[in-house]
């Protein structure tokens, strides 16, 4: 191991050295795998991290991977073109029980190994699994938490997804073994594969990397070019919206301390921070009222200019809102409204980026366009009787709803019930409208679970079944 990763790092003093342990585990893996055996059992033989997941891989390893060998990329975090799959004509929708995963599944999901963290910059649900919050194997069963995920996954899979994992934390005594890994990796099959874009690994150590350069003739070049590799937490800020991740404080305290160790660049200057904040044509990431007073306008140019479009163009395009877009144009585009231009996406050519950029724009505001103060009234608005349920919205809309948010708001919803009665040919029926735009609408200040996550999608959905019961000033 380098002098450099060692400052702030310790490992085991027990923990076999690398080279015996990739040799170990190497003629592990081809003996159980001749006879069939590693996927057959979740019996396999015990390999050993140590305590914080360090670098445990050989050095001959890493030359191999330094020279190309593995298919997995590190450093850039997106691949080119996102859109590399067909669109499934099948969408999928939520489980009518939103609560399954608290009651089917509470004995795992009471650890909060899974959370669902809204949408990426590129339209994409994100889902977080956090290895820390894995308890000691024995008191965990395995075979409950392949379950809890499959059922967790299911809910998304049907559309563009991407799954961010936080390695550290996976220890000796809470990872699975090598061969429930592999099991898992084969039940995932196409359906789960099929539209995941990017899948980023939070702090590889040297042994995840030799584990995957193991697992690679079972792993397809094509789902190969979606794992990335992520060394700090800063560089999933130009993707991802950070600040909605659930990152678990043991990996926020690991991630400081290997920056003030190894002091990488950060990716982005102070200046392009300040001249954000002083670019009175900026949209994206500032504040509602900031755009409404810059440009004198009722409903923000960005949103007008994409529900323009998309009602002309794209309300009986199969999965509109659902698809993610090229990131370059998208880049472009969200450029070009900052700096106050008129975008036209007649000249784009395709429908799935102003739908994207309208996601992105919602999703990017400093407070959400119902307001964080709305956030618990809407959350617990379910344990209410349903004909008290209405008058508490109206209420709401009535007392605590800035104007401008509600104009806004309505506006939005209007153009989703247009978007739903074209449901037959779009796939877009108001279940599926609301588990795009449910995240997109409210979210807390803090960190959203499952659960909520469920709740604020039943209130886009019940925003628009009732709209002109809702909207009435």
């Amino acid at each position: 191991m380098s002098s450099t990763n060692e400052q702030g790092l310790q490992n085991k003093t027990d923990t076999p050295s690398g080279e015996e342990l990739s040799s170990e585990l190497l003629a592990e893996f081809h003996e159980a795998n001749r006879d069939n055996e590693l996927f057959a059992s979740t019996e396999d033989p015990e390999f050993e991290f140590d305590e914080s997941g360090l670098q445990l891989a050989s050095k001959e390893d890493l030359a191999r991977e330094q020279a190309g060998e593995i298919a997995f990329r590190s450093g850039a975090i997106t691949p080119e073109g996102l859109i590399e799959d067909d669109f499934e004509k099948e969408l999928g929708t939520p489980s009518d029980a939103e609560d399954n995963d608290e009651s089917e599944f509470r004995d795992v999901a009471q650890y909060r190994i899974l959370e669902v963290a809204g949408d990426d910059t590129y339209g994409r649900k994100v889902i977080v699994a956090s290895a820390c919050r894995l308890p000691p194997s024995s008191q965990i069963n395995h075979e409950r938490l392949m379950e809890y995920l499959k059922y967790t996954l299911d809910q998304y899979v049907e559309n563009d997804y991407v799954i961010v994992y936080f390695h550290y934390g996976l220890t000796s005594k809470n990872k699975p073994k090598l061969g429930w890994m592999l099991q898992m990796y084969r039940e995932l099959d196409r359906k789960y594969k099929k539209n995941l874009k990017a899948l980023y690994l939070v702090h590889p150590t040297n042994f995840i990397k030799l584990l995957l350069n193991i697992f690679k003739p079972f792993i397809s070049a094509k789902f190969g070019r979606k794992i990335m590799y992520v060394d700090y937490l800063h560089k999933l800020k130009e993707h991802l919206h950070f600040d909605q991740l659930v990152v678990p404080s043991l990996v926020l305290e690991h991630d400081a301390k290997i920056l003030s160790a190894q002091k990488p660049s950060y990716p982005y200057s102070s200046d392009e921070s300040e001249a954000a904040v002083h670019n009175p044509k900026q949209q994206f990431g500032v504040k509602l009222q900031q755009i409404l007073q810059n440009y004198k306008c009722v409903i923000p140019p960005v949103v007008e200019t994409c529900v323009e479009f998309l009602r002309k163009n794209a309300l009986d395009v199969e999965g509109i809102f659902r698809r993610s877009a090229n990131a370059s144009v998208l880049k472009d585009v969200q450029k070009r409204f900052n700096q106050g231009e008129t975008v036209d996406f007649d000249e784009i050519n395709d429908v799935h980026i102003p739908a994207v950029t309208m996601k992105t724009f919602l999703r990017d505001l400093q407070e959400p366009i119902l307001t964080f103060d709305l956030y618990q009234p809407v959350v617990r608005l379910h344990t209410l009787e349903e004909d008290r349920q209405l008058i508490e919205v109206q209420r709401l809309f009535r007392e605590e709803l800035p104007k401008e948010n509600y104009i806004i708001l309505k506006y939005i919803i209007h153009f989703l019930t247009q978007v739903s009665q074209y449901s037959d040919s779009n796939k877009m029926n108001t279940v599926n409208l609301a588990i795009v735009f449910g995240p997109n609408l409210l979210w807390p200040k803090g960190q959203a679970n499952l659960s909520t996550i469920g709740h604020l999608n039943s209130f886009a959905a019940y925003l628009i079944d009732n709209y002109t019961q809702l909207f009435v000033r």
